[in-house]
């Protein structure tokens, strides 16, 4: 079998006048979220709007990818490193790379688990695979597969060495079964260099494909 289906999907994508744009998560408790990053709020929206009205979907397990994940929060951590020579506990504790999907999970009462993965380099077919992998081995019927990545910080522009800088986060159900209103994705298409190398190619093919 070489073919998923995309049964429901979400994205959320600031404008380019606005990069810094927050979603504004007006479903979740406003303590809770008053310290979340871009990336954490981002992923929140997507997987909320994925699953929203969908009780089924909110048992499915979630693969989230990111290929900068806490940049920001990262960045905050390494100014505190040279400034003050330590690091604030707290500020450490929602800077590690599996942020988003940990919040998303709390935020949305979500306890089939998840996964978090970094695709070196950039490569977006290896963290589509590591989502589909589970449905592909039959594990699991269906798992919600999220990407997400926020606005590289200007302190690093100079040094950013590939891939887009701009804020942009999606969420889709991927499952074996085709069924009314599927997205077909043929897994050979989503390749280094085929036609859905990147997350922007991804998206474009779910939009284009509604």
């Amino acid at each position: 079998m070489n073919k998923m289906y995309v049964t429901r999907f979400s994205y959320f994508k600031p404008s380019p006048e606005n990069p810094s744009e927050n979603p504004a998560l007006s479903f979740v408790d406003p303590l809770f979220k008053r310290r979340l990053s871009q990336i954490s709020r981002m992923t929140i929206q997507v997987v909320h709007d994925v699953i929203d009205g969908a009780a089924d979907e909110k048992n499915s397990k979630l693969v989230f990818v990111s290929f900068r994940g806490e940049l920001s929060r990262q960045l905050k951590i390494n100014k505190g490193l040279v400034q003050d020579a330590e690091v604030m506990p707290a500020n450490f504790s929602i800077s590690v790379f599996n942020t988003p999907p940990a919040v998303a999970a709390i935020a949305l009462g979500m306890k089939a688990g998840y996964t978090a993965v970094f695709p070196g380099e950039d490569n977006f077919r290896s963290g589509f695979l590591s989502a589909c992998a589970p449905v592909l081995c039959g594990d699991e019927r269906k798992i919600i597969f999220v990407y997400a990545d926020e606005l590289v910080p200007e302190e690093y522009r100079a040094v950013f060495l590939g891939g887009d800088p701009n804020p942009l986060a999606f969420a889709c159900v991927l499952s074996s079964e085709k069924s009314d209103g599927a997205v077909e994705i043929n897994i050979d298409d989503v390749s280094d260099d085929g036609s859905l190398s990147s997350p922007v190619d991804f998206l474009g093919k779910i939009c284009r494909t509604n």
